[in-house]
């Protein structure tokens, strides 16, 4: 059976009545709880490095091999 899509509305398509903006004295601190987590978020990324430096080799090593046959087999 084929799947079933919803069709979204766009929201450019509703008219606003939000127009007029809001005068504010100051801006809004930063929510606390927002900054912990930014700082809570440290990705680890050394096996990604490590795949990057076995690639790089591998077609370092493919590419001596078809200079090397290429001078071989003329």
């Amino acid at each position: 059976m084929a799947k079933k899509y919803k069709r979204n509305v766009s929201r450019a398509a509703r008219p606003s009545t939000e127009n007029a903006p809001t005068p504010t004295s100051a801006p809004a601190a930063p929510a606390p709880g927002r900054r912990a987590a930014q700082a809570e978020f440290n990705p680890d990324y050394t096996y990604v490095i490590k795949d990057l430096k076995r690639i790089g080799t591998l077609a370092g090593s493919f590419f001596i091999i078809l200079i090397v046959l290429s001078f071989i087999l003329k």
